[in-house]
C-alpha cells in the first residue's frame, strides 16, 4: 500500500477478537502500536479490560518498499527485507515476515522453554480478516530498553535471565543453517557457508548502500575488497546455533514476574552466534556486558559486523523509499552506521568490542 495508510478499527478486528473470546466478551478499541515495519501490531482491550495483541501479516501493513533495485545476484540473494518479488525462505536473509515463520519460531522458541508471548489462536483462514493474523498474549510490563532505561538496576535480573536464553539458543544447533522454519522441515538453504552468505549479502548491501549515498560510492572499492579480506580469514565450521536474528532491547518485553519475552521472532534461524553477538554488541551498547560469551570467533566477529553495518545503512534508506512514519529515525540509523562501515577502511584490523 502506498500513500497515506489507514490502520485497522475496531470493526475490521472485532470478528478475529471474537474468535478468540468468544461472545462473552465484547471489544470495546484497538490501536496499531508503535513500530512494526513488516507487520501490523493492534492492541485489543475488551468490555472486562483485559487485552491481547493481534499480528496482522498483509502488504498493507509492510512498509518496506516494493519496488526492486535492478538485480546484483541471482535470485536466492534478494537483498535484505526486500519483498518485492515472492519470498524464498531458501535465503537465509530473505524478509523474515509472515505468519508461517512466526508459528515455526514460536513452536521451537517454546520446546526450548524460551518465553515468548503465548499463542491464543493463529488464523490463515481469512474470514476475520483478509489477511493472515495471529493473537498472542498481551505482555504488559514494557520492554527491556525501557527498564534499561528507567532503572538499570531493576533491569539486571532480566539480563541475567536472557543471558541464559541466549546460552540455550546457542546450545541448539544444527548441521544446516537458515530459517527455522525450513531447517525443521528438512530444507536446505542457499549458500555454501554462513561466512559465504555474508559476504555475498555484505556485497548487495554495499552496492545499495552506494546508489543511495555519494560517500558510501567514494569508497565503495576499498570496502569491497576488504569485505573479500575478512571472509577468506575464516576457517570453516559445522555446526550452526540458534539465534534470534535481532535480538535488541526493544524486542524484549518484560512480564510482571518480571522476566524476559522474546517478540519479533520471525527471523529466527540457524546460524554463527556470532551473527547474534554482533548486534547485541550494537544494540545494547554498555549494557552488552551482561550478555557477553566466550569462545566466539574474531574472524567471524569482523566480517559480521561490517556486513552488519552495511545492512544497517542500505536497509534504513531502502525503508526511506517507503511511506515508514519515522523517517528521521530510519535516518540516524543510517548515518550512525555510514560512519562506524568508513571506520573498516581506517582500521586494517579493528578490534571488536
Amino acid at each position: 500500500m502506498t500513500g497515506t495508510r489507514t490502520p485497522l478499527t475496531r470493526e475490521d478486528l472485532a470478528a478475529l477478537a471474537r474468535a478468540v473470546v468468544g461472545p462473552s466478551r465484547t471489544l470495546t478499541a484497538a490501536a496499531r502500536l508503535r513500530g512494526g515495519s513488516k507487520k501490523g501490531v493492534y492492541r485489543l482491550t475488551f468490555d472486562d479490560d483485559s487485552t491481547a495483541i493481534t499480528y496482522v501479516w498483509s502488504p498493507d501493513e509492510d512498509f518496506w518498499p516494493t519496488a526492486p533495485m535492478e538485480p546484483l545476484m541471482e535470485p536466492a540473494m534478494e537483498p535484505l527485507g526486500d519483498p518485492s518479488a515472492a519470498t524464498d525462505h531458501r535465503d537465509p536473509f530473505s524478509h523474515a515476515t509472515g505468519i508461517d515463520l512466526f508459528t515455526a519460531s514460536h513452536d521451537r522458541l517454546t520446546a526450548l522453554g524460551i518465553r515468548t508471548p503465548r499463542l491464543l489462536v493463529a488464523d490463515r483462514s481469512h474470514t476475520h480478516l483478509p489477511a493472515d493474523a495471529a493473537v498472542v498474549e498481551d505482555v504488559r510490563g514494557g520492554s527491556l530498553a525501557e527498564l534499561l532505561n528507567r532503572d538499570p538496576a531493576a533491569a539486571a535480573a532480566p539480563l541475567r535471565e536472557l543471558a541464559d536464553a541466549l546460552h540455550t539458543l546457542r546450545g541448539h544447533r544444527a548441521p544446516g543453517f537458515g530459517k527455522v522454519a525450513l531447517v525443521d522441515n528438512g530444507g536446505v538453504s542457499y549458500g555454501g557457508s554462513c561466512e559465504l552468505v555474508v559476504r555475498d549479502r555484505a556485497l548487495v548491501d554495499l552496492a545499495e548502500a552506494a546508489a543511495r549515498d555519494d560517500r558510501i560510492a567514494a569508497v565503495r572499492g576499498a570496502l569491497h575488497d576488504r569485505v573479500q579480506d575478512l571472509a577468506a580469514a575464516i576457517r570453516p565450521r559445522g555446526h550452526h546455533s540458534l539465534i534470534h536474528g535481532e535480538l535488541g532491547p526493544d524486542h524484549v518485553l518484560v512480564d510482571a514476574g518480571g522476566h524476559p519475552v522474546l517478540i519479533d521472532i520471525e527471523g529466527l534461524m540457524y546460524f554463527d552466534a556470532e551473527w547474534e553477538h554482533v548486534f547485541l554488541r550494537l544494540r545494547f551498547q554498555e549494557h552488552y556486558a551482561a550478555l557477553r560469551a566466550d569462545g566466539l570467533d574474531e574472524d567471524r566477529l569482523r566480517l559480521y559486523r561490517l556486513a552488519m553495518h552495511l545492512s544497517l545503512v542500505a536497509g534504513p534508506l531502502r525503508l526511506l523509499d517507503g511511506d515508514f512514519p519515522e523517517p528521521e529515525l530510519m535516518r540516524g540509523i543510517a548515518e550512525y552506521n555510514l560512519q562506524q562501515t568508513v571506520m573498516f577502511l581506517e582500521d586494517p584490523n579493528p578490534r571488536v568490542p
